[in-house]
């Protein structure tokens, strides 16, 4: 989980010095701010109740986010992340694109030699807590903790499903005035336009995605197979350059072809053509 400050080689700092107090006040500010547009206290109470409704046969429980890191940020592609705001709409994206961090062996992952600190406390807890942390101060980034310690998924790109005109006044609030209008591929081709146009917020961090009322993950109902491993490509990470031998490992993973992933790699992509025509030839 990179910073993705290019210009700053080393490891993003900790937040050690936010303390549990300053925490607990960003919680209750956050929970201030969604009761200005509408939540009331038992909606506030209910986000951490399980989700009932006909939907349930669908969605994702702890038995999917339970599984080793590469495993799951593989998993991931084709399932459909689900945001529902304080009116009742529901935003919903397909997973095309993310990036696995392995925990303390992982020189580019918040958690690297297995350092815990207020910020990335989430990475520790059980498969499927939300790990939000922001980058340049404004921006969010969202990830998903699966096995391992300190292990996590960051949700890098979206195919927009549903609730594109509402993502798209979301994305605008965060744009310059005037600025030409996002078209549906363009709305959350990366991890923090992701979190703009689904109204991810910081007080989502250490939520449990697998219970969570205001966000969750389901299976595609439009395609219910799982993604062959010749529609995934393997890369290395973006924005984690300094890491020495971890900026090569292949651990991003996309949907090839797909128009809403953020960055392709045209060498990893190379890759697995010629690894297909070998395989090809030996049979």
């Amino acid at each position: 989980m990179t910073t993705r400050k290019r210009n700053k080689p080393s490891l993003p700092e900790s937040d050690s010095d936010e303390t549990e107090c300053e925490a607990a006040k960003r919680l209750v500010q956050c929970r201030s701010d969604m009761n200005t547009v509408g939540h009331n206290d038992h909606l506030l109470h209910h986000h951490l109740s399980p989700y009932f409704s006909m939907r349930d046969s669908v969605r994702l429980t702890y038995s999917f986010f339970n599984q080793p890191c590469v495993e799951l940020a593989k998993d991931f592609l084709g399932k459909v992340l689900v945001r529902k705001l304080a009116d009742g709409t529901e935003l919903r994206g397909k997973i095309v694109e993310t990036e696995a961090y392995l925990g303390g062996e992982d020189k580019a992952s918040h958690s690297a030699g297995g350092k815990r600190t207020e910020r990335n406390t989430a990475m520790f807890m059980k498969p499927g807590t939300i790990y939000v942390y922001p980058i340049y101060g404004i921006y969010l980034c969202m990830n998903v903790s699966s096995q391992g310690e300190g292990a996590a998924v960051l949700l890098r790109s979206l195919e927009p499903l549903s609730g594109q005109d509402v993502m798209r006044g979301l994305r605008a609030a965060k744009r310059k005035p005037g600025a030409k209008s996002l078209k549906d591929r363009e709305l959350c081709n990366g991890p923090s336009k992701l979190c703009q146009a689904l109204d991810i917020q910081r007080c989502f961090d250490r939520r449990d995605l697998a219970t969570d009322a205001e966000v969750w993950l389901e299976m595609d109902p439009e395609k219910e197979t799982i993604v062959g491993a010749g529609e995934v490509v393997m890369a290395p990470r973006i924005g984690v350059e300094s890491h020495g031998e971890w900026a090569t490992k292949l651990l991003r993973f996309y949907l090839r072809g797909h128009p809403c992933v953020s960055v392709l790699n045209k060498d990893a992509e190379r890759r697995m053509d010629s690894q297909s025509d070998t395989d090809r030839t030996v049979c």
